[in-house]
């Protein structure tokens, strides 16, 4: 399993998307999934979205591993101990890399700026340089790796690297 993380901007989905790509072209079967995507709803007040998107990740996973999938790579923003644990749990690989996508404040805040045009767009931005803090102090990463002026592929590619 690898599981790419950094803050908002950091590229986690593109590089995630890169990454797929690289390994269907070298016919490596593996699932890539954004674990954001499968929390995204607006649920009862007493339902914990992270609870939903990791029962999401759980049926998911059992679904691609009946399929024979046993590589996994996975996005999302570890901000800590238990959220790496519960991935660990989910998912029971025989190694797992976790890699920080790094890049300057502002090219972050740029890139969320342009992704994220909607009525949170200043929320999103300003969590940036906040999550960013969360992630330096947690410090879960085995290795990182830089996504600012680099290509998409040169970035995957070297992810995929460091992983192997």
């Amino acid at each position: 399993m690898l599981i790419i993380t950094g803050t908002m901007g950091a590229g986690k989905t593109a590089v995630l998307g890169e990454a797929s790509d690289i390994l269907a072209q070298r016919q490596i079967v593996h699932a890539a999934i954004d674990l954001d995507a499968l929390g995204l709803a607006h649920l009862p007040s007493a339902t914990f979205n992270d609870d939903v998107m990791y029962n999401n990740l759980r049926s998911i996973c059992r679904n691609y591993a009946a399929q024979g999938v046993q590589r996994f790579l996975l996005a999302r923003a570890l901000e800590d101990e238990a959220q790496l644990k519960l991935c660990r749990d989910i998912i029971p690989a025989a190694n797992t890399f976790v890699c920080r996508l790094t890049a300057s404040i502002a090219a972050m805040k740029r890139r969320a700026e342009i992704r994220d045009l909607g009525i949170s767009q200043r929320e999103y931005v300003a969590r940036v340089a906040k999550l960013n803090v969360i992630l330096d102090r947690a410090q879960l990463e085995d290795f990182a790796v830089s996504n600012e002026n680099r290509s998409l592929t040169d970035v995957a590619l070297e992810m995929l690297a460091k992983a192997e």
